[in-house]
């Protein structure tokens, strides 16, 4: 099991505009983390930290119990998977090698790939669905599609946990299903899989942790069946939300009740 843990993390864009205040947390592999909150809370800053590709104001990440500032990149890309929420194609690649790339920090520098990256690449793909976009130009597949190639590429890259930022955001409803089934299956198999998401249902769905990022900058977490309910995601979200057993699904729903104009 690998851990991922922060201690009092500081961030702001300005001086006088604080993101994140004071921030602690552990997340493990083999969990799954939903992190909730409004627009403009700071869920992608937060993620961006994690990775390490931002620069905290205060506070320290840790890698199990190494300083992530203190460890290479290519060892931090090891353990750390990132699937941003808008992908700009930089090159003209196919699909198979936009997620070979994936494979590049479990390769020496300059070398090119080799049979059995493409094989790692391949799988990826195939465990997503997307066989059908094997040769296509990256640059040319639509927004959905191409978040579905990002999770593949962060798939080859083998690491212990994968950020994914409001992964479900480009897609139709019936493969937003599909990538939380994946993200589901994903923990089964050990992976920690840390994602933001503007729809509290998909945390229910997902059945596991919880993170609140509220607008003054505060992070809460725990367990979505401890964590959620009415009153604070009525105003976390500034509109009114039920949260409710479906017998039919045998589960809890969050929904909007039926308004008038």
């Amino acid at each position: 099991m690998v851990q991922l843990t922060g201690h009092n993390l500081h961030y702001s864009y300005t001086p006088d505009r604080m993101i994140l205040k004071d921030i602690s947390f552990r997340f493990k592999s083999g969990e799954i983390v939903s992190i909730l909150g409004p627009n403009g809370a700071g869920k992608t800053t937060f993620l961006n930290c994690l990775a390490n590709l931002v620069p905290l104001d205060k506070g320290e990440i840790f890698i199990d119990d190494k300083n992530i500032k203190k460890i290479p990149p290519r060892e931090v890309a090891k353990v750390i998977g990132y699937v941003p929420q808008i992908i700009v194609p930089s090159f003209d690649f196919s699909v198979l090698e936009y997620v070979v790339t994936g494979c590049a920090p479990h390769m020496g520098t300059l070398s090119r790939p080799k049979q059995e990256h493409y094989d790692i690449a391949m799988d990826a793909i195939k465990r997503m669905g997307i066989e059908k976009l094997t040769n296509r130009s990256y640059s040319q597949i639509s927004g959905g599609e191409r978040q579905q190639v990002s999770i593949a590429r962060a798939l080859a890259q083998r690491p212990s946990f994968i950020l994914m930022d409001e992964p479900t955001a480009h897609l139709d409803y019936g493969n937003q299903i599909k990538v939380l089934k994946t993200v589901r299956s994903l923990k089964e198999e050990g992976y920690g899989v840390i994602l933001t998401t503007h729809n509290p249902d998909h945390a229910l769905l997902l059945q596991d942790q919880v993170a609140i990022l509220d607008r003054s900058g505060v992070l809460s977490t725990g367990l979505s069946t401890d964590v959620l309910n009415e009153r604070d995601l009525t105003e976390l979200y500034g509109t009114e939300l039920k949260l409710f057993y479906e017998e039919r699904l045998n589960r809890d729903v969050c929904a909007a009740p039926q308004f008038t104009i």
